[in-house]
């Protein structure tokens, strides 16, 4: 029988904005197995109790990965946004209730709000941060890389391959899992090869692929150099652009201007009725969480996509999800990852490296 947890959180900010802090807690039968409270800079008292609660599910998660956990917070706002009632606007909280769907399996999270007088325990957590109270369950990140600078534990190593080029990529025409599909060029197979060589030098021990037809053409020559044979999961698929597939970024900012105003700046945007950016995230993610406890300590390299491996940059470097904005991958290129399993500590190694077709 699955252990079943309760969180309860808060957030406290003096000036809203001001100086601000979290408190959480994680109980079992009614037994406290864990207070954890912090300051979080200058934010608002959403963006703390946010924060309370992102702390409170990774606790928990620790604990027991497979645990019911009921979150209970004084907080509407939160309580109402996570339960899907009530839309996320606020970048931050975006980003936070991003990362709180990330640190447990939301299948096994409900939540309920209660009156602030039956929060206290975690209210009394966040004001005692801001009081100057040393964190219950924080690690120096300094000493703590420095700890796995000096590990022998072997990590996971992942080389992220976006497909050659197609068609649609010299003019830089939205491609996702449309009806389209397109297969590589000429050039595309040539840069396939460059990087089949590269990737066959490295000696990888798993080869995974997007079941797409330019992933499918890219990962043949890996295979053909390396002698894997590609497991094919959907997983690593292409961000999915619906009506928008084929269209150029220029086609689509002339002729549905509020759309695209509206991809650049929200996440949560799924452009032509697709798939969003936080979408994306949040299986790139589960599919690197899935890869590392399949294969701790060996060597796998994935043929996928750009945006995909935007997301991964992103998550390796526990940047804002605003960051994939700002990343770009080049067609046949690397980008390794590495995570070490016992603790799921993550590097981003390399960005876009490119190997040169001969």
């Amino acid at each position: 029988m699955a252990r079943e947890f309760v969180v309860t959180a808060d957030g406290a900010s003096r000036g809203n904005p001001g100086p601000a802090a979290y408190g959480a807690t994680v109980s079992e039968n009614g037994i406290v197995l864990a207070e954890l409270f912090d300051v979080v800079g200058v934010a608002t008292n959403n963006v703390a109790e946010y924060s309370g609660l992102v702390a409170g599910l990774k606790k928990a998660h620790e604990l027991d990965p497979q645990a019911l956990i009921h979150v209970k917070m004084d907080s509407k706002l939160v309580v109402e946004q996570m339960s899907g009632r009530w839309q996320i606007k606020h970048p931050d909280m975006r980003t936070l209730a991003a990362e709180a769907r990330l640190a447990h399996s939301m299948s096994l999270v409900t939540f309920q709000w209660i009156p602030r007088e039956e929060n206290s325990h975690a209210d009394r957590l966040a004001n005692k941060a801001l009081d100057g109270g040393v964190p219950a369950d924080s690690k120096p990140i300094l000493n703590y890389l420095t700890l796995r600078l000096v590990s022998d534990e072997v990590p996971t190593t992942i080389w992220f391959v976006r497909h050659g080029e197609t068609p649609l990529t010299p003019t830089r025409r939205f491609s996702g899992v449309g009806k389209m599909d397109p297969a590589l060029t000429e050039t595309g197979i040539a840069q396939a090869q460059a990087i089949a060589k590269e990737i066959a030098a490295r000696k990888p021990d798993v080869l995974i692929a997007s079941p797409l037809m330019r992933t499918m053409m890219t990962a043949k020559e890996v295979s053909d150099a390396t002698g894997l044979d590609p497991i094919f999961d959907d997983l690593w698929v292409e961000i999915d652009f619906g009506t928008w597939e084929g269209l150029t970024p220029t086609e689509i900012r002339d002729q549905r201007p509020d759309e695209w105003l509206s991809w650049l700046t929200s996440l949560t945007y799924r452009p032509g009725g697709g798939e969003s950016y936080e979408e994306v995230y949040s299986r790139a993610v589960a599919g690197i969480t899935d890869l590392v406890q399949r294969y701790p300590g060996k060597k796998i390299c994935v043929v996928t996509h750009n945006i995909v491996i935007r997301s991964i940059a992103t998550y390796a470097m526990n940047a804002p999800l605003e960051s994939m904005y700002y990343v770009d991958i080049l067609p046949c290129s690397i980008t390794t990852v590495q995570v070490w399993p016992s603790d799921g500590l993550r590097a981003l190694k390399s960005l876009s490296e490119r190997a040169v077709a001969k």
